[in-house]
């Protein structure tokens, strides 16, 4: 294993293929993984693409990639693929459009199935993150899986978030009601080559005027211990204006705007200390999703079928409400763990 890490830690993309393979496949690979390579994380740019189905953002992130690495920069793409329903592996959509770019110096790709997951990442890719990070790549581009409105997963794993419309489609409206721009911190309407590509951009300037107060714990100070004096850094500055940028991802207009952009926000996020805060939100949501995980992992193994099924019966009999249930369920477990 030591080997291995070693390889990863010099950037081999054969071992790093093989270690993301590993922390999807198995959850004590993706602990022992993550808790060796943690400690070199956290250099890398995370930025997180995402919008509905049909946007571009395939076509987006591929032409991201070759402006930051003709810059120089390293960048690895995470795609997150519809899964198939008969393999249960990705359908490799986005790899195939992104085909130009794969043979390229210091450019990874790699797709990864959903399998299911909801909120448009799949189970693993904060793992193939870390993984992506640690072995030097600097900037990491992930697509969500462009299942439509409820892709807000992105804001727990991402530094920088792109938020990708396409004129015409009424989606706009959609993701403001979903929350979508509520975790945006750059706005891009691709494909404005077409008619109502105008009325697209002005609804969302338009949004944005409204909404100036951000609402989303993306956007605002976390609370709690370690932030305060955070909080009180960052007075000074002024607040990030989210951008609404247009572009034609299929010519790469407007691509090298949004790069610099990107590069912009990277530098705010750094100046004014936010890019800690973001780190503090990411990692308690992490570890809450790890705690959840342990605990019904251990009532599972604690608690027999049976007597989860007479629960359950006795909840559907209205014998027993569902958080009396739930309660007495968890002391079972603890009483058994102890």
């Amino acid at each position: 294993m030591n080997d291995y890490l070693e390889k990863v830690r010099q950037g081999s993309t054969r071992v790093i293929a093989r270690m993301i393979t590993a922390v999807e496949n198995d959850e004590n690979a993706a602990h022992d993984v993550t808790s060796a390579l943690y400690a070199h994380t956290g250099t890398a740019h995370i930025i997180g693409v995402t919008g509905p189905p049909g946007c571009g953002k395939s076509t987006l992130v591929n032409e991201l990639a070759k402006r930051f690495n003709d810059k120089g920069k390293t960048v690895a793409i995470v795609a997150v693929d519809p899964s198939s329903p008969f393999t249960g592996g990705a359908l490799l959509g986005d790899r195939v459009r992104m085909s130009d770019i794969a043979g390229r110096e210091g450019v990874y790709i790699r797709s990864m199935a959903s399998r299911g997951t909801l909120g448009g990442l799949a189970h693993a890719t904060s793992s193939a993150i870390k993984i992506l990070d640690a072995s030097g790549y600097e900037i990491i581009l992930v697509e969500t899986v462009g299942a439509g409105q409820v892709e807000v997963d992105i804001a727990s794993v991402a530094h920088t978030i792109v938020v990708v419309e396409a004129p015409g489609s009424g989606d706009e409206v959609q993701s403001i009601k979903a929350g979508i721009l509520e975790i945006a911190d750059i706005l891009v309407v691709n494909k404005v080559d077409r008619p109502s590509s105008l009325q697209t951009v002005r609804v969302l300037e338009m949004m944005l005027q409204i909404g100036r107060q951000p609402v989303s714990g993306h956007h605002t100070p976390l609370s709690g211990a370690g932030s305060l004096q955070i909080e009180e850094d960052v007075k000074s500055f002024e607040e990030w204006q989210i951008p609404v940028l247009q572009t034609i991802a299929v010519e790469g207009e407007g691509v090298v705007d949004l790069v610099n952009k990107l590069i912009e926000h990277h530098e705010y996020l750094v100046e004014t200390g936010e890019l800690f805060q973001r780190e503090l939100q990411r990692s308690r949501l992490e570890i809450e999703r790890l705690l959840q995980n342990q605990i019904i992992k251990r009532s599972r193994q604690s608690i027999l079928a049976e007597q989860r099924d007479n629960f359950v019966t006795a909840v559907a009999r209205r014998e027993m409400d569902p958080y009396t249930a739930a309660e007495q369920l968890f002391e079972m477990a603890n009483n058994h763990v102890s």
